[in-house]
């Protein structure tokens, strides 16, 4: 079979660049050596978060536009596809209880109607006394204050994978349990584990942390790494949208289904991909004491996996250098969900500049940053 685009790699970011290539009318076929969404993808936490409005730059920028676009995309797959991600722009609290926290919270709220356009948007982030959901984060958490922002959304990450292929999956080639192992640029041939090959005029990486292996060969130098990431589901149905609660590197999510989702861990430094119960028990017991009514809700399910992040930290998009026609979009992060639609927008930019609304793509993002 010959293809425009082969994407190797069936989680969020390739799934994103998949349904971008899909829309500029070209024959894709996906790669995927497990089964989609099964990797980093599958996580089970879903906040969507808008950096704080202070020392802004491009890459604060991208994040802000992905956020305030991300409402209509997400509307179009639901239409499209008649299933539900569970998504809800339901803001975000964060308890202050130093004075530290205080004034710097409070330094960022002028910024922030500027940065984010109040007045345009809608969206703000304010410091509060209380606010409506006291009974959801504990007034005792923040003595000194609320953070309440209301860009901040959430959305169930599997439901939004699964959202994705059913989209894709009359539309285009997904292949999985196929495993990726070269690409010939000179005669376009696509080598797969099975033994068989394909034809695609490119390629695109989007193999999550594993693809870092073949990059950092190309670079001669570590272009990323995995970091694990462990989470929890507990069985919670809220009688109204509650807003994600963040504090001391937790997220709780309350989600549409009934449950509420807590996570997760940063390990750049692990030995086993599955959770670890010591783990999920510190993260249980730091979200209930702020948010108690938490306390005896049972655990659906616990989750651990391994997160692309690229060592200079930022998403790497864009054509590798030293080829013609092998593409990446990778490093995601723990923002993958909130950008990805953004990202596969800017790759299809990047390979058909002449085509579309030109989108800004932070240098930073960009292939010559990394490699250097």
């Amino acid at each position: 079979m010959t293809y425009d685009i082969v994407v190797v790699g069936g989680g969020i970011f390739g799934l994103s660049v998949a349904k971008a290539a899909l829309g500029k009318g070209l024959k894709v076929a996906l790669l995927e050596k497990n089964t989609i969404a099964s990797g980093a993808s599958a996580g089970l936490v879903g906040a969507l978060m808008p950096h704080v409005p202070s020392q802004w730059n491009d890459k604060k920028q991208f994040q802000l536009d992905a956020l305030i676009e991300l409402s209509d995309i997400v509307a179009e797959l639901e239409e499209a596809t008649g299933m539900s991600v569970g998504y809800s722009r339901a803001g975000r609290l964060i308890p202050l209880y130093t004075e530290h926290k205080l004034e710097h919270a409070l330094s960022r709220v002028e910024e922030s109607k500027q940065r984010w356009r109040s007045d345009e948007t809608g969206f703000t982030f304010n410091v509060v006394k209380e606010t409506p959901f006291s009974d959801w984060l504990t007034p005792d958490a923040a003595p000194l204050g609320i953070i309440w922002d209301t860009l901040a959304a959430r959305a169930n990450p599997r439901l939004v994978s699964a959202g994705l292929k059913a989209f894709l999956e009359t539309r285009i080639d997904i292949m999985e349990h196929t495993e990726f192992l070269g690409f010939d640029e000179t005669t376009g041939t696509v080598s797969l584990g099975n033994g068989e090959t394909l034809t695609a005029d490119r390629i695109v990486h989007s193999a999550g942390y594993e693809g870092f292996g073949p990059l950092s060969e190309i670079a001669g130098k570590t272009i990323g790494m995995g970091v694990k990431g462990q989470s929890l589901l507990l069985e919670y149905k809220a009688e109204k949208p509650l807003p994600v609660i963040y504090d001391d590197g937790i997220y709780v999510v309350s989600h549409a289904n009934g449950t509420v989702a807590i996570g997760s861990t940063s390990e750049q430094e692990w030995t086993s991909k599955e959770p670890i119960e010591a783990d999920i028990q510190t993260m249980l017991k730091k979200a209930t004491g702020f948010c108690p009514t938490l306390k005896g809700a049972p655990i659906i399910t616990r989750w651990a996996g391994i997160r692309p992040k690229c060592k200079k930290r930022d998403p790497l998009v864009g054509l590798i250098p030293g080829t013609e026609k092998t593409w990446v979009a990778t490093g995601g992060f723990k923002i993958s969900y909130a950008i990805s639609h953004r990202i596969a927008a800017c790759l299809m930019q990047e390979m058909f500049p002449e085509q579309g609304k030109p989108i800004h793509l932070p240098e930073s993002f960009k292939p010559t940053f990394h490699f250097g």
